[in-house]
């Protein structure tokens, strides 16, 4: 049985967006719905200790942050009516019905309609995505940063002012009608994408993946392909999170410790994903090559390869080249220089790599510095791959990506 404080955690990753997400119907204000949830969780944690963690504890914690917000309404409730508030059209506006729903069964809907109003067109696509992983997963504005590549200041600021512009646009808390919904499907889908990410190589974090963050971020691809069964973008995100997520348990050894492609035991990858995520792959790119279902393929590559040493570089390769003039991102001219590197030779790779030295939006991006380094020691230059790696450590996050790139280093002196 876990302790209290290990139970508030495991709370924090599982629960806070479902407790969010309920609170923020009561209260219409982002920020004060966000104050409620983290008084629920601070009162959680005396709570328990002294009388245990309740069976429920999504459930517990959504009742003391609504009944939270409620008083707070009461408290409130001339000062409110002068105030910006979302719109909950599609909700009942008594507080008293609103607090006798039954709190044990926060529905996707719920999530659907943070997700959405996080993502209104009135914001940018950089305001939506942050804004949407600060609220729906409860990231700190540090881990939102490190995702975006910004610093923390940046996105602290970028957060503040969506948040300001959602009550002042009195932007609608509900999931939009069929008509609406299309023109934000772009967002959204970053929006899983970044989450799924996020939780795959967790950034400041002892452990390499945050499965909680990777569980929802299949659960909200899942319900997108549900509502949008025919959209390629959408099968091609959930494709790709399922064949990503396929090699999660062969990531680490029985010690916790990073196990690369190359290491991995393949028979450790779950089968059934990949030839869920392979079908839909294929069904993406017969209506037209988008973003993630290129990246799609390149990992389907990677999955039917029957072992590393047989992996179709040539083929990653061109996916890239085709990916990199779809989206021209720095992070794709990464991946392609990588790529070029193990299709061409290590010496082809590193010279590709040091063309993307002087991209600023690379500049604190570890993987850039790993990737030279490991050209640089097959190429027998130890001197400057020690260099590469010291940099790759300073600027890793991931405590077990850190303990990885330091045994790399060892293994050169």
């Amino acid at each position: 049985m876990c302790s209290p404080e290990q139970a508030v955690a495991d709370a924090h990753r599982r629960e806070w967006a479902l407790v969010l997400a309920a609170t923020v119907r009561v209260t219409r204000d982002l920020d004060q719905a966000e104050e409620c949830v983290q008084d629920a969780y601070a009162y959680a944690l005396t709570n328990w200790t002294a009388n245990g963690v309740p069976a429920k504890p999504g459930a517990w914690l959504t009742t003391v942050a609504r009944n939270r917000a409620l008083n707070l309404l009461r408290s409130q409730s001339r000062m409110k009516r002068t105030l910006p508030l979302l719109v909950l059209d599609d909700v009942d506006d008594d507080i008293a019905d609103i607090a006798v729903e039954r709190v044990d069964g926060v529905i996707r809907d719920d999530l659907l309609r943070l997700i959405c109003t996080c993502c209104h067109p009135a914001l940018s696509i950089e305001a939506q995505v942050a804004l949407t992983l600060r609220l729906l997963c409860g990231l700190s504005t540090t881990e939102v940063a490190h995702a975006f590549l910004v610093s923390e200041s940046t996105m602290a600021a970028r957060i503040t002012r969506a948040k300001k512009k959602i009550a002042a646009a009195r932007i609608p808390y509900r999931v939009p009608g069929p008509a609406e919904l299309p023109e934000r499907i772009e967002a959204v889908l970053n929006v899983v994408h970044l989450l799924f990410t996020t939780g795959h190589t967790a950034p400041y974090s002892d452990e390499l993946v945050r499965r909680d963050l990777t569980e929802r971020a299949v659960e909200l691809a899942r319900m997108l392909n549900g509502l949008f069964p025919d959209h390629p973008d959408v099968a091609g995100l959930l494709a790709l999170i399922l064949l990503t997520d396929a090699r999660r348990d062969a990531r680490t050894d029985e010690q916790g410790q990073l196990v690369r492609i190359s290491e991995q035991d393949r028979s450790r990858w779950d089968r059934a994903q990949i030839n869920e995520g392979i079908a839909l792959v294929r069904a993406a790119l017969r209506k037209g090559p988008g973003r993630y279902a290129l990246e799609a393929a390149i990992s389907a590559v990677h999955t039917e390869a029957p072992s590393y040493d047989r992996t179709d570089w040539r083929e990653i390769l061109g996916l890239y080249t085709v990916l990199f003039q779809l989206w021209p991102s720095p992070v794709v001219a990464l991946n392609r220089a990588v790529a070029l590197g193990f299709a061409d030779g290590a010496a082809v790779g590193l010279a590709a790599l040091d063309e993307l030295a002087a991209e600023p939006r690379l500049a604190s991006y570890s993987y850039l510095a790993a990737a030279r380094a490991h050209f640089l020691a097959e190429l027998g230059y130890t001197t400057r791959a020690r260099t590469a790696y010291h940099e790759a450590i300073l600027l890793t996050g991931n405590t077990v990506e850190r303990d990885f790139l330091t045994a790399k280093l060892r293994e050169l002196t």
